[in-house]
């Protein structure tokens, strides 16, 4: 008997797991409705900055949306807002009724807006979408030629390239001392301020923003230092906080920033019921990089098939990229949080790379490269396994 399963989220984990489990699927046991609020299928969000060198938005699309699969249904521009888990059922806003057999939560999360005064002048946007690129490119057409984005991390720094190619004068304003506080240590921050700022970047770390000034719409930005600065936009990447409103009203669980609380299957409360992504609080911890989101997403999959699986117990959150042309790349305790964590680091003025060791400085437990990530991939491979050599050999 072929069973219902209803996904609500059509980003890249709700995508994932509907394709790995028509991929594992072989007795077509699942039948898939997929529920997307945005009009297009699911695209690549990490290569937003791209749709503005020119790129087709249908080239950042991951695959055809199933069009050609008669198991999966996918229903962009359609949000839920509402499920009843006593009848198994989820409504749309445009009030049509889905039943479902099982149910998951891949409904992602939403930009942080600061309360700060003025951030609802015209010319405040979000960067999430294709939809906000779509905004923010348009703003720069009618005449914007500078631009402030609130956060320093990932999503703040590729928000800046997009004002850099669009041709803007482009501020980043973090309250961290450095930026990419989360993925990069204090001695791999301050190299990366520095390059980021001879790229014509102004770096504005350990401030935040205290108003947003303008009438009609936004003129400057005014620092917590006493700062101002003249800004035809402001672009908000500030953080995420996890859409769980849906778990809510359905009397599921959440953790105080709003995650969907899960067990280490990814299951809530409502053994028909999981959540996977950057929604999910799985035993209380949150996860807003991909990897993490995909391998929950293929935790689901083997239940949902009665395969063999392993419980969630943390994701590789290891990052490797270029950042307005900065190679920087992170992996492991990048901040030697573990008890007798040994660091070993190079700086050479233009390169950053560090080791963080075990207490007998045998084994490698993470590390951080700003500038030259090209030992990265030899050093990651070694994560939690003795060392062939001396620690200093491996820097080199």
């Amino acid at each position: 008997m072929v069973r219902e399963l209803v996904v609500i989220g059509y980003g890249m984990v709700g995508h994932h797991l509907v394709s790995t489990l028509r991929a594992r699927d072989d007795g077509d046991t699942w039948r898939v409705t997929v529920l997307g609020e945005e009009p297009c299928h699911a695209y690549d969000r990490v290569g937003l900055s791209e749709y503005l060198r020119g790129r087709d938005a249908s080239r950042l699309a991951l695959g055809d949306g199933f069009v050609t699969d008669p198991m999966v249904r996918t229903r962009t521009g359609t949000a839920a807002v509402a499920v009843d888990r006593s009848a198994r059922t989820v409504t749309t806003a445009s009030g049509e009724t889905l039943g479902y057999d099982a149910l998951v939560l891949a409904t992602g999360s939403r930009p942080v807006v600061p309360p700060v005064e003025g951030m609802d002048l015209p010319g405040c946007f979000t960067y999430r979408t294709i939809e906000d690129l779509e905004r923010i490119h348009a703003a720069a057409r009618a005449g914007a030629r500078s631009g402030v984005v609130v956060g320093g991390g990932l999503l703040g720094l590729e928000a800046a390239n997009a004002l850099r190619v669009l041709g803007m004068r482009t501020h980043v304003v973090e309250v961290a001392e450095h930026l990419m506080p989360v993925q990069v240590d204090s001695g791999g921050g301050g190299l990366l301020n520095r390059l980021v700022g001879e790229l014509g970047v102004r770096v504005h770390c350990g401030d935040a923003v205290r108003t947003v000034d303008g009438h009609e719409r936004v003129s400057a930005v005014s620092l917590r230092d006493g700062t101002v600065v003249g800004t035809d936009m402001v672009v908000l990447a500030a953080g995420i906080r996890p859409r769980g409103e849906l778990a809510t009203a359905a009397g599921l669980e959440v953790d105080d920033g709003g995650g969907v609380l899960v067990d280490d299957h990814c299951r809530t409360g409502d053994r028909r019921v999981w959540a996977v992504g950057e929604c999910a609080s799985v035993e209380g911890r949150r996860y807003g990089l991909l990897a993490p989101g995909r391998a929950m997403a293929e935790l689901v999959v083997d239940q949902l098939l009665r395969r063999p699986f392993v419980a969630f117990t943390g994701a590789d959150t290891a990052t490797k990229l270029k950042l307005l042309g900065v190679d920087v790349a992170s992996f492991g305790d990048s901040h030697a949080e573990s008890d007798g964590a040994v660091e070993l680091a190079r700086d050479t003025g233009d390169t950053y790379a560090k080791l963080v060791l075990d207490s007998e400085a045998e084994r490698v437990l993470g590390g951080v490269f700003v500038g030259d990530t090209a030992p990265y991939g030899r050093l990651r491979a070694l994560l939690g396994r003795e060392l062939p050599s001396s620690p200093e050999h491996l820097l080199r």
